[in-house]
């Protein structure tokens, strides 16, 4: 059961008559002491606890001891770096701090401009980023605990900017794991209970422990143990007679074990004031101190039981806060205002500690108030400073170090505190049991305000002294105000005289102020003069310095001017000869072309002949082959009636093959639709007429009929195109040649045109040159030293007017001369690929219709072997005849070809249906066949030396056109060569040595204008400007410093 001490229901009156700082210490002690005295009687085996009087072992009340009070001893100061967070690895924010634990030295880097400065701080322990919580608690607090068991009073607190790590080192994070060991994160705070109480166990002596937990928020006290409904009541900071700092209505919790404590820190740190802001996620907005009072019953070898007190103050600072990096508004920017202002107040305490000033302003903050027996006291104390390794927070980091390493000079002069024995305790609590037993028996025996007759009395005395003190006061005051008239009238009689002497002093310096502009008007008329005098001086010299450049500038234009007119002459002589090249080119090409022209006209003459021969011959084939189908009509019709039977199933057949037939050519052109109906017509017509037992040989005489129809048709068109392509090509060279004269004869007009017009130009360039010159000598003479600055350069700007004309016409005409002869060398060469590209075209048409009639030849033949044995001699005629057709059908585009290997299947398909019915008649057929088989064999004899006739032509044709193609390559060849030889080799270019004169910028009038002096109001315009700009540069700086 925790006891919580605080001061029973006194009456507020008799506090607030109170004057006496000794009636007030006795008041709160007497009430502690009650109720310690209450809590010691429920909790068996503990000590008696010691009244607040005799708990003052603390350094106030104590006797010192005479050698630690002279000798003192250093504040004890710890550096802790805090290693980089997750956001600062991810940033990778560079690190400005580093730890050295081994010499016990931090060093801070810093950059200013472009140097390096290093700056270091030793300490009495540092511990870099990678140390542990246990490391800092063994090296650092345990020996501090074994201190405050031994009954001194100790004081640890945390100091740093916000986020560095101050509570968690206080505090730390986790608790004890199922082992009963720490959690690694555990701070100070829970590591010094369990070592408090550890140690306590293990010397099995008696003790008393109590705990006291406040915060300081916003400069107001609360305490974090008091029940809810006084947790929100601050709590006043008082001080005794003695300077010693006490805090009434504190509540205190005495405790047994270390889980009792844990639990009263739980319950305090959730009433702490935290917030979140940018710098820290859960940032102290309040500094806390947690108090441990321990008291240990000792026996001495005499027997005599005495009572030794220790303390232990564990404070966690708040960090200092940088407004506008940690995001604070309103509220939490008040927090942090008041925060900052107690850490300024402590770095305040600690300088003047430091400097051992006289005045150490302890009460600025109650936060120094409550450490001030920490510093400088009688307390052993140890700071705990922590910084971090950002760049971002290098100026806090310096801050904080600045202030450790000056608190390290603080001496603090430490005392053991009294051992009491325990009868002197039971002694002073009887005392102050019965003293309290009176004071409320006259509270409880009388009405109004009560209190003892001794302290009435001494109340009273007090009254009295306080009227004497207020009535000599008074006679002070009357003798001050009397001392005050005469001082002010004095001071009047003092102020008339100095403005006496201050109206003479004006008048003085008016005197000397009117002598001082005479002697300056008088300055500054001779340095005018002088100024005149150097600017006519250097006008001179100026315009000396610049008659000389302009003579040299005459000589050289003169020299120039003559190499340019060489330039002319040699550019004149070489025109001269190209003109002359290019005239007996142009009759050269006339001659060649017209030879060219001849052998194409020969040669398109001659196919113009083979084609009319090759046309006659088709004539005449055409009409034999119309006799012959007359002939085999004829013969069809007197074997009719033996095979009416057949008709329809040959009809249904023939129906087939004609929906077939019309859709294959449906895809094909125009000539080749209009060709495939017909045949389908002919095919029509010839089953009409063949009766039903005559199947194979109406169908294969159809196949005859169709076959020599497209042989002639593609004979026809084949011949056609060769003549169309034959005169397409001799179009093609007769406007080659056309568009060749026309080019030659227009570069030649060009050039006699561009020769006209340079000997145009240059004659008008020499008379404009020699009136110009005329007219510029007789100016020279007149206005020589007007014109002497500007008349080189105007004849310089003609001739390189004139030449910059004729160079660019010149370059002009001979880019459309180059552009004209390779417009020709591009025609004749598209012309001769054209030619070639026709004689290749005319080559792969002969090939094309060859390889179509063998084609067709081996199709033909095919079909005619399987006929009957009875029919051999009208299979085999039938397959020349099947030849002779495939050979003209090939011609056809490949639509045509695909579309006639379509059809050709289809035959063969219905020849095997049409087989099978005739089957049955081929011995009846055998005698009527044989007639038609002679006329058959007649006809394809026929064909075959038609088909020879005409593949005689075509060769002498081919061959015509290859000895044309190789005169004209030859021809062409000579042209080229003779064109490059006349324009590329022969042809001149202008690469003569002279050069070209370079334009000179010379001065005109406003230039010589400018060189003559100016006025003389002018330049001392200008000179008194130029002194009232420098006096009053002088005034702003005289101003300025």
């Amino acid at each position: 059961m925790h006891n919580k001490t605080c001061a029973t229901p006194v009456n507020q009156n008799l506090l607030k008559n109170a004057h006496d700082d000794s009636f007030k210490d006795r008041v709160v002690n007497r009430a502690s002491f009650m109720d310690s005295t209450r809590s010691h009687i429920q909790r068996r085996g503990s000590l008696v606890p010691l009244s607040p009087t005799q708990m003052l072992w603390s350094s106030e009340n104590g006797t010192c001891n005479r050698d630690d009070k002279d000798k003192g001893v250093n504040v004890q100061v710890v550096l802790r770096c805090r290693p980089f967070s997750d956001d600062d690895v991810r940033a990778k924010t560079a690190s400005v701090v580093t730890c050295n634990e081994g010499k016990q030295e931090v060093i801070v880097t810093q950059n200013m401009g472009n140097k390096q400065s290093d700056k270091t701080f030793c300490f009495d322990k540092v511990f870099g980023p990678a140390s542990k919580q246990k490391d800092l608690y063994d090296q650092v607090v345990y020996p501090i605990v074994k201190e405050a068991l031994e009954g001194y009073n100790w004081t640890i607190f945390a100091y740093g900017q916000t986020g560095t790590g101050k509570t968690y080192t206080m505090e730390g994070e986790g608790g004890k794991t199922k082992n009963g060991e720490f959690h690694e994160d555990v701070g100070v705070i829970p590591r010094a209970v369990e070592q408090l109480f550890d140690t306590i166990k293990a010397q099995n002596a008696e003790y008393s422990m109590k705990v006291t937990y406040i915060e300081l928020y916003n400069e107001e006290i609360t305490d974090l143990l008091a029940p809810d409904d006084k947790s929100k009541k601050p709590i006043s900071l008082m001080e005794d007679g003695k300077g010693a700092v006490f805090m009434r209505g504190l509540e205190e919790e005495l405790v047994s074990s270390a889980d009792e404590i844990y639990q009263i820190l739980e319950r305090g740190s959730s009433r702490k004031h935290t917030a979140e802001t940018l710098i820290n996620t859960q940032s102290n907005r309040s500094h806390s101190l947690f108090t441990i009072t321990i008291q240990i019953k000792e026996n001495t070898s005499d027997g005599v039981e005495i009572i030794k007190c220790g303390k232990l103050n564990l404070v966690d600072l708040a960090g200092s806060e940088n407004i506008l990096r940690s995001g604070a508004r309103e509220g939490r920017a008040r927090e942090a205002g008041e925060i900052n202002k107690s850490l300024l107040t402590l770095g305040r305490v600690i300088n003047a500690l430091a400097d051992h000033s006289g005045h150490v302003p302890y009460r600025d903050s109650k936060l120094t108030r409550l450490l001030r027996d920490s510093l400088g006291g009688k307390t052993k104390t140890c700071i705990i400073a922590t910084v971090s390794l950002s760049i971002h927070s290098l100026e806090e980091t310096q801050n904080t170090l600045d202030y450790a390493y000056r608190a390290k000079s603080i001496k603090n002069r430490p005392e053991v505190n009294h051992k009491v024995t325990k009868s002197v305790v039971v002694k002073e609590l009887y005392t102050e049991i019965n003293s309290l037993k009176q004071e409320l028996h006259a509270t409880r025996e009388k009405n109004g305000i009560y209190i003892p007759h001794d302290l009435y009395l001494s109340e009273e005395a007090a009254k009295k002294e306080m009227t004497e003190k207020l009535e000599l006061k008074s006679k002070e005051l009357l003798n001050l105000q009397e001392l005050l008239f005469h001082q002010q009238k004095l001071t009047t009689q003092l102020s008339q005289r100095l403005e006496n002497t201050e109206r003479e002093l004006d008048g003085s310096k008016k005197d000397v102020s009117k002598l001082k502009d005479k002697i300056k008007q008088a300055n500054e008329m001779s340095k005018e003069k002088e100024y005149l005098i150097r600017n006519l001086l250097g006008s001179e010299k100026t315009l000396t310095e610049r008659a000389a450049e302009l003579h040299s500038e005459l000589e050289n234009a003169t020299s120039e001017a003559s190499g340019l007119f060489a330039k002319i002459e040699h550019k004149n002589h070489i025109e001269e000869g190209n003109k002359i090249l290019v005239q007996s080119f142009q009759s050269l090409l006339a001659q060649q072309l017209e030879v060219l022209h001849k052998i194409i006209v020969s040669s398109v003459t001659h196919q113009t002949q083979q084609l009319n021969a090759i046309e006659e011959h088709m004539k005449s084939f055409a009409n034999e082959q119309d006799k012959a189908t007359e002939d085999l009509q004829r013969r069809v019709k007197e074997i009719k009636d033996v095979f009416a039977g057949g008709v329809e199933s040959l009809a249904e057949l023939a129906t087939e093959f004609g929906v077939h037939s019309e859709t294959a050519f449906g895809n094909i052109n125009s000539e080749v639709v209009e060709h495939s109906s017909a045949l389908t017509e002919l095919i029509r017509e010839a089953s009409a007429k063949v009766g039903d037992v005559l199947n194979d040989l109406h169908n294969n005489l159809n196949d005859q009929e169709q076959s020599i129809a497209s042989f002639w048709q593609q004979q026809h068109e084949s011949q056609l195109r060769a003549y169309e392509t034959t005169q397409s090509a001799s179009s093609v060279t007769v406007n080659f040649f056309k568009t060749l004269s026309k080019d030659i004869f227009a570069v030649i007009e060009m050039v006699e045109e561009a020769q006209t017009i340079y000997d145009k130009k240059l004659n008008e360039f020499k008379k404009k040159f020699e009136d110009y010159a005329d007219d510029e000598d007789r100016q020279l003479l007149e206005k020589m030293a007007e014109l002497l600055a500007n008349t080189n350069a105007k004849k310089k700007q003609l001739v390189q007017t004139e030449v910059d004309d004729v160079r660019s016409y010149i370059d002009s005409k001979t880019y459309i001369l180059h552009k004209k002869i390779g417009k020709m060398q591009s025609l004749t060469s598209s012309t001769e690929d054209e030619f070639t590209s026709f004689l290749g075209k005319t080559k792969k048409h002969y090939n094309e219709d060859e390889n179509k009639t063998q084609n067709g030849k081996s199709g033909l033949t095919s079909m005619l072997q399987n006929w009957t044995t009875k029919a051999r001699m009208g299979d085999q005629q039938w397959r020349q005849v099947q030849e002779s057709l495939s050979r003209l059908q090939k011609m056809h585009i490949e639509s045509v070809d695909s579309t006639i290997k379509d059809t050709l299947e289809t035959n063969q398909r219905v020849y095997t249906r049409f087989s099978s019915m005739a089957s049955s008649t081929l011995e009846e057929l055998d005698i009527a066949h044989s007639g038609s088989l002679t006329s058959i064999e007649y006809q394809l004899k026929f064909n075959h030396e038609e088909n020879e006739g005409i593949n005689t032509l075509t060769r002498i044709s081919r061959d015509a056109m290859k000895d044309m193609e190789t005169a004209h390559s030859n021809k062409i060849t000579e042209i080229t060569k003779d064109a490059e030889k006349c324009l590329i080799n022969d042809y001149m270019v202008d690469d003569s040595l002279f050069s070209t004169p370079h334009f000179c910028k010379l001065s005109n009038k406003a230039n010589i204008e400018e060189l003559k002096t100016p006025s003389f109001e002018v330049l001392l315009d200008s000179f008194r400007k130029a002194q009232s700009g420098n006096q009053e540069n002088g005034d702003l700086n005289a101003v300025s410093s």
